[in-house]
């Protein structure tokens, strides 16, 4: 029988991350996951064998990345299969937020996940095998969100990254693959996974209104189970071949179709003017 994989999760303490934990340790695999208060990972999880291993990690610090993916190899004995789940949402049109609100999504939603990629490739590399789900969002392919859109921003950034690291990667056995939530019935949507602009300028009547649908109709009708995203994750995990994009939810799907459509029509009606450009 096969050696199961060794798992590496980022942002574990709620959510989809929490759900596959739990998943995985069920189902007897070794598990590394982070979260910035380790005790309160641990009791959430509430799983005291040797096969899990909680850790507080900053992980916007690349020495305390280097640290923990050194611990992990050392007590696990080895990294298979990297979640990139760490993340929040940032509310607020391009006018409304600051530089700082901005600068620190794109810490945490990509540069994190970087410094996550940047210390597991040395391991991989060494054992030639390897895979990343590096977590967009719906977001990250359809940017049309009012008042979204330096999360969206971020969760672009992430796909683009992605597929640049899906070919650099290649020949070295490791598999990279964007993985596009939906909307899932966890607290992604409640106070302190999603922030708010500081300060909101009333003119934006659109995100303003995406707002109060937000609060007063997607919350707690979210139709995406996090179990059954728990189940889809290690069911890629074990394909021989895996997708660059995997997008999870009827509505994640619906939404992309859409976008394609979009970009389609597009294409065959500015094509004229596309073409005008060469010499």
């Amino acid at each position: 029988m096969a050696t199961k994989k060794v798992w590496f999760i980022t942002g574990a303490s709620k959510g989809l991350g929490l759900a596959l934990v739990q998943r995985l340790l069920k189902e007897g695999y070794k598990v590394a996951a982070t979260s910035r208060d380790a005790g309160a990972l641990s009791k959430e999880v509430n799983y005291a064998g040797d096969d899990f291993l909680p850790l507080q990690v900053d992980l916007n610090s690349d020495a305390a990345v280097h640290q923990a993916v050194q611990e992990i190899i050392a007590k696990l004995g080895a990294i298979d299969v990297v979640v990139n789940n760490a993340g929040y949402g940032q509310l607020g049109t391009l006018e409304e937020l600051t530089d700082e609100e901005a600068r620190k999504n794109f810490d945490v939603n990509v540069f994190g996940t970087l410094n996550v990629i940047r210390n597991v490739m040395p391991h991989y590399r060494q054992k030639k095998a390897g895979m990343f789900f590096n977590i967009s969002s719906i977001a990250g392919f359809m940017g049309t969100f009012p008042g979204w859109g330096i999360y969206n921003a971020t969760k672009f950034a992430v796909a683009g990254l992605t597929e640049a690291l899906s070919a650099e990667v290649k020949s070295m056995g490791v598999s990279a693959t964007i993985v596009y939530p939906g909307y899932f019935k966890t607290n992604f949507l409640l106070q302190g996974s999603l922030r708010t602009a500081a300060s909101p300028i009333s003119e934006y009547k659109e995100a303003r209104e995406l707002e109060v649908i937000h609060n007063d109709q997607i919350i707690g009708n979210q139709p995406g189970d996090p179990e059954k995203a728990a189940a889809a994750f290690i069911k890629v995990a074990e394909m021989e071949t895996k997708p660059l994009h995997l997008f999870l939810g009827t509505d994640s799907f619906g939404m992309a179709n859409s976008k394609i459509e979009a970009l389609q029509a597009d294409l065959k009606t500015y094509e004229s003017i596309s073409k005008s450009t060469d010499f």
